[in-house]
């Protein structure tokens, strides 16, 4: 079964087809072209869900397995802030970024030179007569200052536990060991194999 992802985000969909590199993994869009989900839900579970629903219906086919994501940074110390909102912070079409310096922006305001933060991921998997969602996450916190050109998002200013660099400043292979979507597939991996099982 073809593995469909149901993201745009190139980051995304770079670390996820290394995490499954024996497998044919496409995004979406090469498929149906370009497509805008509203993504309304009030959780990263929610948002994925609805991302994965969304392609899998659009597919129409009983031979994919489409996988979504939804994740995110929460700053505790921010409200919570930017959270299910991480990829929009700084409105509707802003770019990686916008968002960061909107985040640079928000700690400066509070006077913030570092803060406990976390990523989660939370990962949606469609199948014919099959739905989950599963979780992972990663701790650590931000800084106030962008270190490294690595990664995406919010990485350049997020320094996981235990370590003294930034995701942006680490290696892509420590960086895959420690992330929150690498945490969330490793969970989703056997689910797709169980469902690639029943398809043979």
């Amino acid at each position: 079964m073809e593995i469909v992802l149901a993201t745009s985000n190139k980051g995304k969909v770079k670390e996820i087809q290394a995490l499954f590199e024996e497998d044919h993994v496409i995004p979406f869009s090469d498929i149906l072209g370009p497509l805008e989900i509203e993504e309304n839900g009030t959780t990263f579970a929610e948002n994925a869900r609805i991302k994965a629903e969304t392609i899998f219906k659009k597919l129409g086919r009983d031979d994919v397995i489409v996988i979504s994501d939804d994740s995110g940074i929460t700053v505790p110390a921010l409200n919570n802030e930017p959270g299910i909102y991480s990829a929009r912070y700084a409105g509707e079409g802003a770019t990686d970024k916008q968002n960061l310096n909107k985040l640079l922006q928000r700690l400066k305001e509070k006077g913030l030179k570092e803060s406990p933060a976390y990523y989660t991921a939370a990962i949606a998997i469609f199948a014919p007569g099959a739905e989950y969602v599963m979780h992972g996450w990663m701790f650590g916190k931000v800084i106030d200052e962008p270190r490294g050109d690595g990664g995406f998002g919010y990485d350049p200013m997020f320094i996981p536990e235990g370590f003294d660099q930034t995701l942006g400043e680490l290696d892509p292979a420590i960086k895959r060991e420690l992330s929150h979507r690498s945490k969330a597939l490793a969970l989703a991996k056997p689910i797709i194999e169980m469902l690639r099982s029943l398809k043979r």
